[in-house]
């Protein structure tokens, strides 16, 4: 269930080169704070997905809502067996 978040997430994911730098910026419309930013595109995608993973495995741990993606609802993850 979170692999498939993740990568629902990054299929939403938007890409721009920045004009100041060259480098590429990355961000997931609706995860706030999920950004990336690199000097190359295959670069900003990775350090975007390593940014989600810290980003959901915060939220889940402190009990932080998580907005549902697809149909994927994590909420269930943090709920006690």
């Amino acid at each position: 269930m979170l692999a498939n978040y993740i990568d629902k997430a990054m299929e939403l994911a938007v890409y721009e080169i920045l004009e100041e730098d060259g480098t590429y910026w990355g961000e997931i419309p609706g995860l706030q704070g999920v950004w990336a930013q690199h000097v190359n595109l295959e670069g900003c995608r990775g350090e975007l997905r390593e940014a989600l993973s810290d980003w959901l495995a915060l939220r889940l741990r402190l009990g932080l809502p998580i907005p549902v993606l697809a149909g994927i609802d994590l909420s269930q993850i943090a709920q006690p067996v």
